[in-house]
Formats: C-alpha cells, structure tokens, sequence
C-alpha cells in the first residue's frame, strides 16, 4: 500500500536534518521573507539550496511557505522571490493569497502551488477552484471532520493533493486567521509576528446596576479562555491513511530538534508499523509506546481537534497555557567509542553520573543506559553536566550513533 507522506516542519538547518534521519518525507520551512513564522531562524536563498541538496539525496522533497498576507509593498519583489525560491531547487512554495498565487503562478514553470490552510478551504467545490488555477495540493482547514475530508476526497480529482494536519499547536481563530495580537501587541499574526495573545490569561467582567465592574473568576488567577490543546491524531492512523489524503503534516517550525525527531518517529513508526500490518493481513493496533513517546514531548494537554465534529470545548485548555512533559532532552551524540563504551555529546540539559538517559534514534525508542562516568574533552572527571552545549564524554554500554538523542525522564 502507498502510505501519505509524512510533512515535518523545519525552522532551521538542524531540525530539517533531524527531521529527514527521524522518518520525514517532506520538510516546510520559511526564508526571511513573506513567512508566517519570522520568529523562526528560517533560511535565506543561500542554505535553501543546502537545505533542498540534502532532500533531493536523500529521496526527500522542500515545501517553502510563502504566506504571510501580502500587501501592496509586498507585491513588488514578489515574483523575484518566487523565481529565486524556484532557482533554488524547492519541489513547492505554500501560499494563501489570490493575488500571491496569480504572481507565483505566471512566474514558476517546475515548482508546484500548494494553498495555505491560512486560504480557508473547506469545500470540494473551492478545492476544485484553486486546481483549476494551478494548485496541485490543498491544505485543508483544521476545523474539517475526517467525514467531510473524505466526502472532498470524492467529490476532487485524483490529481489535486490533498494535505490534512494531524499534530501540533491548534490556532484558536479560524484557520489562523487572527487580529487579537495585532490589536493587542501591534504585532501582526498574519505577517508572521504573532505574540500568542490567546495564550495570557484573562478575566471577565460583569457591569452591575450601580455601574461597577463585578470580576467573575474562574479560580483566582483568572482563566485562559483563548487557549487551545495541541492536534494529536497517533491514535486515528488507519482513518488518517484511508481517506486518501496525500500529506500527514506535523506543526511545529518552532520547535525545538528534540520535539521534531520524537514526533516524526513516532509517526513514522506508526505508519510503517500500519503499512505492515495491512500488507500481512494483520490487525493494527496502537502501540501504547509511541503514544507515551508523544507524551515526553514538550506539549499542551492533547485534543484531537475537529477530527469527530466540533470539539463542544474540548479543545480548549482554561487552567494553563503552560507545557508538560514527561521526558527533557539530556545531551545530543556526536559520536561512539564501541571499544571504550563510551558516547561524546553535547549536552543540552542537566545530568548526573549515575543517571539513567534513554536513547532516541531512527525506529528505535525502547533502549536506556545508566552513565558510568563523564569526563570534560581534557579527560578531567565531572559528577554532573550543568553546562549547556558542554561537549563532554559519557560512559555509555549501549550503541549509539550521531545525532541520536538522549532523554531524561522526569517522571
């Protein structure tokens, strides 16, 4: 069977390399311009055609978003944009807008157009609009049911793609159509400055007969009433590759490499574990070990969004915008020592000899290790590891390889 590609999100060079060794297909990513996520590092033109070398060898291909809401001022460079976006060897460029799309469209003549969730699209009859303009892939509105997918699914030529969302931060305005922190802030969501005003808390207030304001409180501290859960679709895998959508996409150019390499193998893993039971004539079922994976991300409590129907306030969180998580990044490999068992890393967050870190890699989540010694690059002898990106020697009996990840349980 032919699965969905699986769609990471790149916010820099290493996360796009973490990205494609954990199982990803596919990579989006922003450059300086016309993203949604100016916050992110992004890419200039110039590691773009690094960043494109890497997932062309490797069978892999580069979406680039260009979908900040543009304006006039916008306009004038745009195609010289789009055409160095194109020279640079990108597969596709992601946008929302008519006027965005009409210039990328008289200006690629190889890359594909891909409609932004930010354009809205909730009908077969706007899918087959957008395809009869151009675009060769949709990316479905998050409010859609897996129901009203699939009825676009059939009523949508087999050649317009289509791309659903599955994992990550929900935004708590329509499609990420969002004015709260441009009123609120002056920093406009929808050209890539968002300040996630829906993640403060806030009060409400009653005016009484005499004219006073009356705080109604949900606690003491107030209440997040904008906040939403994150998407996490693991468990909705064989629904997710039966409605015949072409791309599973994870959120996230935010994040950090230790969020991406733990998400994409969990889905990679789930995917490929589905494909094998289907070819074999097995029954599939989820394995509670990547659903605990997920959990040692660092994440808002789950939802599984519109996926059934309106969530009735099940997607939201009013108690905390904060993150949990089960499990913190220890030290990332940079390489292995068989004969001496030993690991040179470089760390990211605290740990102590003695203590035990359990090993991320491609595949693979079931191994732990407890660290026998550290000793700085000198040699010198260390009891702990405080110091961030210290590159260090651990003792270390089971194999690893560069770039695995080493985890510490917080629970």
């Amino acid at each position: 069977m032919n699965l969905p590609e699986l769609l990471a999100p790149a916010g820099n060079m290493d996360r796009l390399k973490a990205a494609f060794r954990y199982g990803a297909d596919a990579c989006y990513l922003g450059i300086t311009r016309m993203s949604l996520r100016n916050f992110a590092d992004n890419f200039t033109i110039e590691n773009l055609k690094e960043a494109v070398n890497i997932a062309h060898d490797g069978g892999k291909r580069i979406y680039v978003a260009c979908n900040a809401f543009a304006k006039d001022q916008d306009m004038d460079t745009l195609a010289d944009l789009i055409a160095d976006i194109e020279n640079a060897g990108a597969d596709a460029v992601i946008v929302n807008d008519a006027g965005v799309f009409a210039v990328a469209r008289d200006t690629v003549k190889r890359m594909e157009l891909h409609m932004s969730t930010q354009a809205n699209v909730l009908n077969s009859a706007a899918c087959r609009f957008w395809h009869e303009q151009g675009a060769s892939r949709i990316i479905l509105a998050r409010e859609l049911s897996f129901e009203e997918i699939r009825t676009i699914r059939q009523n949508t030529p087999e050649s317009l793609e289509l791309e659903v969302f599955v994992h990550g931060a929900m935004c708590i305005s329509y499609s990420g159509r969002c004015l709260l922190s441009n009123y609120i802030a002056g920093r406009d969501s929808n050209r890539g400055e968002c300040a996630q005003p829906c993640r403060w808390t806030y009060e409400l207030r009653e005016r009484g007969k005499d004219g006073e304001y009356l705080q109604i409180d949900q606690d003491d501290r107030g209440t997040y009433i904008l906040n939403s859960r994150d998407m996490n679709l693991l468990e909705e895998i064989p629904l997710l590759c039966n409605m015949g959508v072409s791309s599973l996409k994870i959120e996230g150019r935010m994040k950090s490499v230790a969020y991406v390499s733990a998400v994409v193998n969990a889905y990679r893993m789930a995917l490929d574990s589905y494909k094998r039971c289907v070819e074999n004539g097995e029954e599939y079922t989820t394995d509670p070990r990547l659903v605990q994976e997920l959990l040692n991300t660092s994440h808002r409590p789950f939802t599984k969004g519109f996926f059934f129907g309106n969530p009735q306030g099940a997607g939201q969180e009013t108690h905390s915008a904060a993150y949990v998580q089960d499990a913190t990044i220890a030290a990332v490999v940079l390489d292995y020592d068989e004969e001496r068992k030993l690991a040179h890393i470089e760390q990211r967050n605290r740990f102590f000899d003695g203590d035990t870190l359990h090993i991320l890699a491609p595949g693979d989540i079931d191994r732990s290790f407890t660290v026998t010694s550290i000793t700085d690059e000198e040699g010198n002898p260390r009891e702990g590891a405080p110091h961030p990106k210290e590159r260090l020697y651990i003792g270390c009996d089971e194999p690893v390889h560069e770039g695995d990840i080493l985890r510490l349980r917080l629970s």
